[in-house]
């Protein structure tokens, strides 16, 4: 992680803490590997609320919004999931990573908030 996505993500995750506490239902989206060419690091986060709304970035694109669809599902179901984006997918494509590269997003529902 460098110090210019350091202070980013880290905003994220007090916009999860914040959003959680409020009673929000989210999940929490996490690069977990990278392969050529990607536009975001290891570590970088997208935390989204069941309403779709979301903050950060795991992407960009036409990617970020496969994963919010997904993370509404996360949340509605509590199961996590690995999705793969990448060039060797026909979807890559459809999702913005042309580029040549592959990327794995880790997506978590986040327990807690208000009653």
């Amino acid at each position: 992680m460098t110090l210019e996505t350091a202070p980013s993500n880290l905003d994220i995750l007090a916009t999860a803490e914040a959003w959680s506490a409020a009673g929000r239902k989210i999940a929490l989206a996490t690069v977990i590997e990278t392969w050529g060419s990607a536009p975001r690091p290891i570590g970088s986060h997208l935390v989204i609320d069941s309403d779709g709304n979301f903050e950060g970035s795991v992407s960009g694109g036409c990617v970020e919004g496969a994963v919010v669809s997904e993370a509404i599902d996360v949340i509605e179901t509590s199961k996590p999931t690995t999705l793969e984006f990448g060039v060797a997918d026909e979807t890559a494509w459809q999702v913005g990573l042309s580029c040549g590269g592959r990327i794995r997003v880790y997506v978590e529902p986040v327990l807690g908030g208000a009653s």
